[in-house]
Formats: C-alpha cells, sequence, structure tokens
C-alpha cells in the first residue's frame, strides 16, 4: 500500500509542477500565485505547500528530494564521486531523450524547470539550498569512504553539488547543445582528475 501512496503522490506532484510550468510559460514566474496553480491543476493550496512547501519549491523538487542517506550511500562511491555523480546524471536523462517526448509528455520536466533556475534570482537561491542539503548528506559518506577529513569532504561535497549546478548553468547558456551527462564529465573532470591522484 506504501508503494501505491507513493506513486500516487509522485504523479500528483508532476501534475502539479506540469501545470505551475505551463502559467509560468504563459505568463511569467513572479504573476502567477500559488491560488492560480492550484486551480489548474485542480488541488488545494494547502496540497501545494505541502508538496513544495513554496512557489520556488515547485520548481526546484524533483525526485532526488526524497533520497535520504541510505539512497545516497548506494548511488555515491566515495572513491569516484564523480563519477557516481555522472552516472546518475545519465540514469536520470536516460528515460527523458529528447525534450518534447510524445511518448512521455512529463519527460520534458525538468528542462522547463532549469531554465528558472537561471532566470528568477528566488528559484536561484532555492536550488542552491537543495545543493546545500545535499551536500550535507554527502559528507558523512566521502569522510567514512574517501578516508577524508572532515574539512576535505565538506569541500569535495560541495565542490560536487555546486560544480553540478555550474554545469547545468552552462548547459543552459549554450542552448542545451549537448545532453546534461556531457557538460557534468567536462565540467568536473579537474575534480576527478585531482581525487584519483
Amino acid at each position: 500500500m506504501a508503494g501505491l501512496r507513493e506513486s500516487w503522490r509522485l504523479a500528483a506532484m508532476r501534475t502539479i509542477q506540469e501545470r505551475a510550468l505551463d502559467l509560468f510559460d504563459e505568463r511569467g514566474f513572479a504573476p502567477v500565485k500559488i491560488e492560480d496553480v492550484a486551480e489548474a491543476a485542480g488541488v488545494s493550496p494547502s496540497s501545494i505547500y505541502r508538496y513544495f512547501g513554496t512557489k520556488e519549491g515547485l520548481i526546484v523538487a524533483d525526485e532526488f528530494d526524497t533520497w535520504g542517506q541510505e539512497t545516497i550511500e548506494t548511488v555515491l562511491d566515495g572513491r569516484d564521486p564523480v563519477g557516481s555523480l555522472i552516472e546518475a546524471v545519465v540514469a536520470y536523462e536516460a528515460p527523458r531523450t529528447s525534450a518534447g517526448d510524445s511518448v512521455n509528455p512529463s519527460a520534458d520536466i525538468p528542462w522547463r524547470r532549469i531554465r528558472y533556475f537561471f532566470t528568477e534570482p528566488s528559484v536561484r537561491l532555492a536550488a542552491q539550498a537543495s545543493l546545500d542539503r545535499a551536500s550535507q548528506l554527502i559528507v558523512p559518506i566521502l569522510a567514512s569512504s574517501a578516508a577524508l577529513s572532515p574539512t576535505q569532504a565538506r569541500v569535495v561535497a560541495n565542490s560536487l553539488a555546486f560544480g553540478y549546478f555550474a554545469c547545468l548553468e552552462q548547459w543552459y547558456l549554450d542552448d542545451r547543445a549537448r545532453p546534461i551527462a556531457w557538460y557534468v564529465e567536462e565540467g568536473l573532470r579537474p575534480l576527478r582528475e585531482l581525487s584519483q591522484k
């Protein structure tokens, strides 16, 4: 039952996010209110606050937000954190092979969302806060599996999280010229080379 409930919750969140993005694309981010999104999605404003917290959360939220320490430990190889990040990005991109995927209309949601990270200052701050939370979960994994000091683990975790954000920004600035995974691999190569020395 919990699996079915979680699937329903994720489907509801995707629907709300799609309606929000439709409104933001049509009217702009600032003029749209939570009540507008609620009406378009056929839910109450309190449901939106419960699922997303803020209007910025409508843009920033994704399935990685539900990852806890255990999930991150299964995904992140502390000896090759950059390689792990690249693998996660490739796996995330796989079902979203192209914008406007006719088989899976929600496949374009990440790409529609990312644009707002770099055009709306409040969304950028919310995205960076989310990355900071992710970084805090990565620190203990790196400290234990990569034999790093707490300070080194914190620097590497933040380099991964905010380096990933910089890769997304370059991908956006290049108008999606290549897959995000290419930007992550190319952008974080110096960090990977340092960690392999």
